[in-house]
């Protein structure tokens, strides 16, 4: 019972690194990377969906980003988005389409890339705890329900963190590499 309460932690929390490095690979220093915005909300009918089901968003250059709504009629909730997020981006809309381009990478933009990263990395943090506590109520109930020791309880706790601290780890290194990359001229 509790080694099933281990696994499914542990698979939820691998999930949830890779979610977490696809999201890096879209934080690009030199290029402009579709990643950087799928995921961004955008209020579409008063209801808040993610750009990538709105739109098709591709990179036609380098350092632009090509946004194009299925339906016309979000194109300023998607460019309200864009300049609200964090991302000091301005959009530059052409009838239907949305222009990102990216800046040139100054230190200043590179910190900015740097703060996003953070914000990414705490994000994975929170949601790694999340299944933390969520596996540590699992084995509660357990014990309250008679299925489980108390000895059983702290043991499974004790995997269930040491399994938390493993996968924080991961997400540290991941990050610590992604801004060495980000700041590396």
């Amino acid at each position: 019972m509790i080694n099933d309460v281990i696994n499914e932690t542990k698979a939820k929390m691998k999930a949830s690194i890779h979610h977490y490095e696809e999201e890096l690979h879209g934080i690009r220093g030199g290029r402009a990377s579709t990643s950087l915005v799928d995921r961004l909300i955008v209020n579409y009918y008063d209801q808040d969906t993610e750009l990538r089901q709105l739109a098709s968003i591709s990179t036609p250059e380098p350092m632009q980003i090509l946004i194009r709504p299925y339906d016309k009629g979000a194109l300023k909730g998607i460019e309200k988005a864009i300049r609200e997020s964090d991302l000091n981006l301005n959009p530059n809309t052409d009838s239907d389409v949305i222009r990102l381009n990216m800046p040139p990478l100054t230190r200043e933009r590179r910190q900015d890339l740097v703060k996003f990263l953070h914000k990414r990395m705490e994000e994975a943090r929170i949601a790694i705890r999340n299944i933390r506590r969520s596996a540590n109520d699992d084995l509660k109930d357990f014990e309250k329900e008679g299925m489980i020791s108390e000895d059983e309880l702290e043991r499974g706790e004790s995997e269930v963190q040491k399994l938390t601290d493993q996968h924080i780890g991961q997400i540290d290194e991941l990050g610590k590499a992604k801004e060495t990359e980000i700041m590396t001229i």
